[in-house]
């Protein structure tokens, strides 16, 4: 599905274009509009109002814009299916509102790009909201353990100066049997 021929606009249409086409198709089409209409006008209205909707969302925000007329340019006519493109695409769905969705493999999809396709797809998990936090955590836990295990170091020296470890550990051993 192409977002641009869904709202029936040019690929250089300006945001405020962007934001009439989608508001005379979202009246036109909105499921209130045709809830008394038979069961499949209705069904097709509200099928339609959802591609709106969703060309509406990827064309008015411009990293999404920008990410799909980027991908729609190497988007391959044997896919079938206009969200896949180099045989990955990202998922414009309804059910996760964050930037992008989500990565899917696409079967019948062609993998045009080689190398450089292979190096986006890596960059763009790298980049990935719940990568980075994952990397940040773990990096904090990081930082952390090796916080702790300075401050371990510090506070050793600070209570038993001139003394290594094993030597403390030689002492307790005297100590006890010394009790014993």
């Amino acid at each position: 599905m192409d977002h641009y021929e869904v709202l029936g606009l040019s690929r250089n249409a300006s945001k405020e274009e962007i934001k009439e086409a989608f508001r005379g198709l979202a009246v036109k089409f909105h499921p209130d509009k045709h809830s008394r209409s038979p069961k499949d006008v209705r069904d097709k209205a509200t099928h339609r109002f959802k591609q709106v909707s969703e060309a509406y969302e990827v064309l008015s925000d411009d990293r999404k814009r920008a990410d799909y007329n980027l991908r729609s340019r190497f988007s391959s006519p044997s896919s079938g299916n206009g969200n896949f493109y180099g045989g990955y695409g990202y998922d414009y769905g309804y059910r996760d509102r964050s930037y992008g969705g989500g990565f899917r493999r696409g079967s019948s999809a062609s993998n045009g790009g080689g190398f450089v396709s292979a190096f986006e797809n890596v960059l763009r998990f790298f980049t990935t909201r719940a990568f980075l936090l994952n990397a940040a955590f773990a990096g904090a836990l990081l930082g952390g353990m090796v916080i702790a295990d300075m401050g371990k170091e510090a506070l050793w020296k600070m209570h038993n100066s001139g003394k290594s470890f094993e030597e403390a550990m030689e002492s307790i051993k005297k100590a006890k049997m010394r009790k014993d």
